[in-house]
């Protein structure tokens, strides 16, 4: 039951974070296509720049699409050996989720509250 409830967890975060990858590539299209003609060295600069180019990075490849992806890759893993995550990645998971969710409305980011509540119940089942 542990392993099933981390394997939704982890296909619910992949689903999440490869669906804001795919979205914001296609409202930002553009400047990742400049991105690409222009060389990728350097194409997003820290300082300076247009605000919509900064603004398709922070929103795609600069987020937490990535890092979510893998989060829930390494969590489907360790589901799959019988291993439990610990309550605390659950707990931060979604005290992230409210958070952004309460500063961007309306917003899916309370969708991230169910992952982190099922890593939190299965590390209590664990």
């Amino acid at each position: 039951m542990t392993s099933r409830l981390l394997r939704w967890a982890s296909a619910i975060m992949i689903f999440i974070g490869a669906g804001h990858l795919v979205l914001s590539f296609l409202l930002s299209g553009e400047h990742v296509g400049r991105w690409i003609s222009h060389g990728l060295w350097a194409a997003v600069p820290l300082l300076g720049g247009s605000p919509e180019n900064a603004a398709a990075f922070w929103g795609g490849l600069g987020s937490f699409s990535v890092p979510q992806i893998l989060l829930g890759c390494l969590i489907w893993y360790l589901a799959g050996r019988g291993v439990t995550v610990p309550a605390g990645i659950g707990w931060g998971f979604a005290a992230w989720c409210v958070v952004g969710g309460l500063l961007l409305v309306p917003s899916p980011f309370f969708v991230g509250v169910i992952p982190g509540a099922l890593i939190v119940l299965a590390a209590r089942r664990g």
